[in-house]
């Protein structure tokens, strides 16, 4: 019985080298905000999502983030970010669009826009210049920001910009992974306390960095980061997206 598992264990294994031998090679590039970006080990816990995302694809995959701090729809493609990634764009490529954290600043008109308008304007510019080079585009909403209420519940901060991003999903059909959704129970679950381990939380001199500590509701730690392409990779994995066959589980995620 021992000799017909470990020849089963062996089939699988085989299969599965063989299927990602027989898979094509394609590119993800991300756009988007200081949630998704990347940062150096200087500025540790702190964690981007889109750093973490080449933990869950196999080898076939490559992940370029072009996630900026600080950057709004309009801003993003202002200041000239866009336009890099629309160079490099090809037929076949994936495209993540992430926006909302930015946008909703009223008082910085380098960056603001209004959901249901220009904000809605901006995502559908994205996705057909994405689409005019070929590229996939795909949708993710904004995360949720660690925000309790007196009922230990959180609060909503990103107010119609979600439910725009979704309009637009629909409109031009094209796929979305509802991130601010799937946030509310995973930072809920750890409670007000325990979900501090999910963002950018440090006591002082814990990290050099961070001599004077910090206390960061809206950037994640390597934890949250990681849990957030966990929900990324469910949302991809229940679309109807080749790309879902790319997706792996990590053995071991380490800090």
């Amino acid at each position: 019985m021992k000799y017909k598992s470990k020849i089963l264990v062996f089939l699988l294994f085989t299969a599965l080298l063989w299927q990602c031998g027989q898979q094509k090679k394609i590119n993800i590039y991300m756009i988007g905000d200081s949630t998704m970006a990347e940062y150096d080990s200087t500025r540790y816990p702190l964690n981007g999502w889109g750093m973490k995302l080449p933990l869950f694809f196999n080898e076939n995959v490559t992940i370029h983030n072009f996630g900026k701090s600080g950057k709004s729809t309009k801003s993003f493609r202002d200041l000239g970010y866009w336009q890099k990634v629309q160079d490099s764009l090809k037929k076949g490529d994936y495209l993540i669009i992430q926006f909302g954290h930015n946008d909703e600043k009223e008082y910085d008109s380098l960056r603001y826009t209004v959901p249901g308008g220009s904000y809605n304007d901006n995502l559908k510019r994205f996705i057909v210049e994405a689409k005019d080079k070929g590229a996939i585009p795909i949708l993710a909403t904004p995360i949720r920001r660690r925000r309790f209420d007196e009922n230990e519940k959180l609060i909503d901060t990103h107010g119609e910009y979600p439910n725009a991003m979704r309009n637009v999903a629909k409109e031009v059909n094209i796929p979305l992974v509802d991130l601010t959704k799937m946030s509310k129970p995973l930072i809920e679950g750890y409670g007000v306390e325990g979900s501090k381990k999910l963002f950018c939380w440090v006591k002082p001199g814990e990290y050099s960095g961070y001599p004077d500590g910090n206390e960061d509701n809206t950037h994640f730690s390597f934890l949250g980061a990681t849990e957030v392409c966990k929900l990324f990779a469910k949302g991809i994995k229940d679309s109807n997206l080749e790309l879902k066959e790319y997706l792996v589980t990590p053995q071991e995620i380490k800090d």
